[in-house]
């Protein structure tokens, strides 16, 4: 299992746009991928769960990774917050 703590740079926070390109990206993973905010943990490969977590600018989550491509899941999700979603320059 692999963790990592990632803050949310881009100004919409996860929303719904940023929201579906972060279920694309985690589709293409087999392993299992789990965010957590505030003592709520949601499946990364349902967009539902990751609007529930309501996460705005500058929000801390937790990202975890479990299975055969953890490691390659845990860096493009990690490019993908710290490319602000491809959203801003």
């Amino acid at each position: 299992m692999m963790k990592r703590k990632i803050k949310i740079s881009n100004k919409l926070g996860l929303h719904a746009r940023a929201s579906s390109k972060l279920v694309q990206t985690t589709n293409k993973f087999e392993c299992d991928i789990k965010l957590s905010k505030d003592n709520l943990t949601i499946d990364a490969k349902s967009i539902l769960g990751i609007l529930s977590l309501a996460a705005s600018f500058n929000t801390e989550i937790e990202v975890f990774t479990e299975g055969i491509d953890e490691e390659l899941a845990i860096i493009e999700i990690e490019e993908l917050f710290n490319n602000k979603f491809g959203e801003e320059s």
